[in-house]
């Protein structure tokens, strides 16, 4: 990670190292707060926002269900104002590759009770690079994680809330020790539910296969940019449970993140996945998600917002 010059925090841009908190802010205690990763490419008419639009809503929605208002020092924000405030914060820096707008519970408060506390919110730009690594194209390894993935019965699953992250954190660092890049965490039924960070597709029997929302997944903009553009290259996808050995025995594998983008999978706890090599739908999917994000395919520039 290579860090950006400005935070845009609470209206204002401050220096990276200026940008602070109290060691008693609530989020950071308890985990009150809602986030979003997004990606920024490079393309022909400058930077562009993937899918803006979709990640500023599911940010506006996560603070509605946590309960947090969109009011920071005194003043109120609207959807279109938190778009624009990313904007400006990608705008002021340089090199950036991916932003992340948190809006958190920033008043210094011990207790549980969130009812009250003050929230800030914070757009980090950083230069991310490969987030699975620099090989992470030629194919990457998964270990099943014996975390499970959070469920609606212990949190919102579908938003991304700072405090549900821990079991992800917990997963990562099992898969990590053992020599892989990613964790497969299941749901409660023991269905493959997705990875840490990433939502997880498969193919088999000619189509494509993804765990649906209803297993207890996040629901990801780059999950749903995929599933869109597998339908239009003509894959018929399907959104079900799916299991352990329909996951071990499939002919590809990959998974599909803001950070990760599209990454295939070649071994998974230790059994090679189809041939042992990136596989050729895989490949196509992520040929035309990488032409998209890069404003080559004008089909899709609907997904992309300019900040100039």
């Amino acid at each position: 990670m290579e860090k950006c010059e400005y935070i845009w925090m609470n209206g204002k841009l401050v220096k990276w190292a200026d940008a602070k908190v109290h060691v008693l802010a609530h989020a950071l205690n308890y985990g009150t707060g809602v986030f979003e990763g997004i990606r920024v490419y490079n393309t022909p008419k400058g930077p562009a926002i993937f899918r803006l639009k979709d990640h500023a809503r599911r940010l506006v929605d996560g603070c509605k269900l946590m309960g947090i208002d969109l009011v920071f020092e005194g003043k109120e924000y609207t959807y279109e104002m938190v778009m624009d405030a990313i904007k400006e914060a990608v705008r002021a820096n340089k090199n950036v590759d991916y932003v992340k707008p948190c809006i958190f519970l920033s008043g210094e408060e011990v207790g549980l009770n969130p009812v009250g506390v003050p929230a800030s919110f914070a757009i980090t730009c950083i230069h991310m690079g490969a987030y699975l690594g620099k090989n992470a194209d030629a194919g990457i390894k998964l270990i099943t994680s014996s975390w499970q993935r959070p469920d609606y019965l212990c949190g919102p699953a579908g938003a991304k809330v700072n405090g549900s992250y821990v079991a992800s954190c917990l997963a990562k660092r099992e898969a990590i020790r053992q020599g892989a890049n990613e964790a497969v965490m299941l749901n409660r039924q023991g269905h493959v539910a997705e990875c840490t960070g990433e939502n997880i597709f498969m193919y088999k029997f000619g189509k494509v296969f993804t765990p649906s929302a209803a297993e207890g997944i996040l629901q990801g903009v780059t999950r749903a940019s995929i599933v869109q553009i597998a339908k239009d290259l003509g894959y018929e996808v399907c959104e079900c449970p799916v299991t352990r050995f329909q996951l071990t025995t499939a002919d590809e594998v990959w998974l599909t993140g803001t950070a990760a983008e599209v990454a295939p999978v070649t071994s998974i706890d230790g059994r090679v996945v189809g041939d042992g090599k990136p596989g050729e739908v895989s490949q196509k999917i992520h040929a035309k998600f990488s032409d998209i994000a890069n404003g080559r395919d004008h089909k899709y520039d609907a997904w992309l917002d300019y900040v100039n």
